[in-house]
């Protein structure tokens, strides 16, 4: 993307502005862009500035959401976000009293509804997140019949629907099916896609950064889509280098879709310097990707991770890659400390840290299963099957490691494309697993269930997704079921 517009671009973006009081003139549409590079400092001088000579224009407001959105999103401080959330109302209300047939108007008022909901939800606090997102959906969908020629609508409605259409039943769904908000993952997507191809072609070219970065979640984290990858790196290309976002998004799609070597490089290479926003996510990301090549210099990300964090998510969860690489070195000791301290340290609100509280809970795992698990996760699918090859089942003495043996070797064959082997593999995973607490057997049934859709085989598609709902009382119930709910509404089963 561009960094600098011409003056003819500006004068056509400014072309649909309808208030003096909704000015995205040249100095606001620069904060704006520095806000999606990252450049926060600068972004705020500049608000600052628009501040003093326009003190009524009232995208101000927005955009100093849009900054502490991204700095809460950066530190996950869970303190800095108490603090920060009561410039909420005061930023509605001067928008609220501003020029009501402008298009940013209920635009705006959503767009701090929906940030400050999404933040929320990362603490538990699911009713106000509710009703924020309720919020913003009817704001938005009042906004889109004024004016249908409003693309940006689209960015928060396109969330909206995919988020609650692939909701796990809990308390957030509930909640939200209180306000009769319900939604559709394939609109959002539809949505999103239909914004990444359109907004460059457009003067709303400036928000297309905006509309990848929420496409590229919604793709890889709730439709966890196979196109993700392919997608968010087309996408991603024409942002400018300069983007810490830009390394951000890609590295994590990488490492999330077994593209390890590529994340690696991302981060080796993004953007670094004083005039950019701590992200010290992207130590720990970099701990998870180095780890997922066996390469034990993770210990080093995870550490700093671990000093540099002023949040409350993946705490536990980076204890938990130290506690294995410490296994993995034949460290016992050091091993059972990180265990403990994984279990004493840390939150819960996010799953990454209720699964590694889970597994510190669980028994010492194997060697071989936990070194192919982290090779498969890093895409390097020859070097993990051949990790499980001089294996047997017979060679794991218990239950649970028999389960995982299977559905290790099933998403390897899966993902190696043998689908016949992959189903067998599957298959012996919710034999011997079907009555365990552990996810390895309801999640081997999605997967067959995802084969035999591949296969254009409905009935079998249909009954192992059906073998996955009903399991129960198993880790990672809620997000197997809504993903085996999915895939019956992808067959119309």
């Amino acid at each position: 993307m561009p960094k600098f517009y011409t003056f003819f671009s500006i004068l056509l973006f400014s072309s649909f502005v309808a208030s003096a009081n909704f000015d995205f003139n040249a100095n606001c549409l620069k904060a704006y862009q520095n806000i999606f590079e990252l450049k926060l400092v600068t972004a705020r001088q500049l608000i600052a500035a628009e501040k003093k000579i326009h003190p009524n224009n009232s995208i101000i407001p927005l955009l100093e959401n849009y900054a502490d959105y991204f700095y809460l999103l950066t530190t996950e401080s869970k303190s800095e976000f108490e603090r920060l959330e009561s410039n909420k109302d005061d930023r509605i209300d001067q928008i609220s009293d501003d020029d009501k047939s402008s298009p940013y108007y209920l635009y705006a008022q959503a767009q701090i509804n929906l940030q400050w909901a999404l933040i929320r939800g990362r603490y538990g606090a699911y009713f106000a997140a509710a009703r924020e997102i309720n919020k913003a959906n009817n704001l938005l969908q009042e906004n889109t019949k004024k004016f249908p020629g409003f693309h940006l609508n689209g960015i928060g409605l396109g969330i909206i629907n995919a988020v609650m259409g692939a909701l796990p039943d809990g308390v957030l769904k509930s909640t939200l099916s209180t306000f009769g908000l319900k939604g559709n993952l394939q609109t959002g997507v539809n949505m999103l896609d239909k914004l990444a191809e359109n907004l460059p072609k457009s003067s709303y070219e400036p928000f297309y950064e905006e509309a990848i970065f929420n496409y590229a979640y919604v793709l890889s984290d709730v439709a966890r889509s196979p196109l993700a990858y392919a997608k968010t790196m087309k996408y991603t290309a024409r942002i400018a280098d300069s983007s810490l976002l830009k390394a951000y998004l890609q590295a994590y799609v990488c490492a999330r879709n077994g593209h390890n070597d590529e994340a690696i490089n991302m981060l080796t290479n993004k953007p670094t310097g004083a005039v950019y926003q701590a992200f010290p996510y992207l130590d720990y990301l970099m701990g998870i990707a180095k780890l997922n090549k066996l390469d034990y210099s993770a210990a080093t990300y995870f550490e700093r991770y671990l000093q540099t964090n002023k949040g409350v998510n993946y705490i536990k969860d980076t204890n938990l890659h130290l506690a294995w690489i410490s296994l993995l070195k034949g460290d016992t000791s050091g091993f059972s400390t990180l265990i403990a301290k994984t279990k004493s340290s840390g939150y819960t609100y996010h799953e990454r840290d209720k699964q590694a509280l889970n597994e510190a809970n669980a028994p010492v795992p194997n060697i071989d299963l936990l070194k192919a698990r982290l090779l498969f996760d890093g895409g390097y699918l020859s070097k993990a099957l051949a990790i499980l090859a001089d294996n047997k089942v017979d060679d794991f003495a218990s239950t649970k490691d028999k389960t995982e043996y299977f559905y290790r070797l099933g998403r390897i064959n899966d993902n190696l494309e043998k689908d016949d082997t992959a189903l067998t593999n599957y298959q012996n995973a919710i034999n011997i697993g079907k009555n365990l607490k552990y996810y390895y057997a309801a999640k081997s049934a999605v997967q067959m269930g995802k084969i035999y859709e591949k296969k254009k085989n409905q009935a079998k598609a249909k009954l192992s997704f059906n073998i996955a709902i009903n399991m129960k009382n198993h880790e990672d119930e809620n997000s197997i079921e809504t993903e085996a709910k999915q895939g019956l509404k992808r067959i119309g089963g």
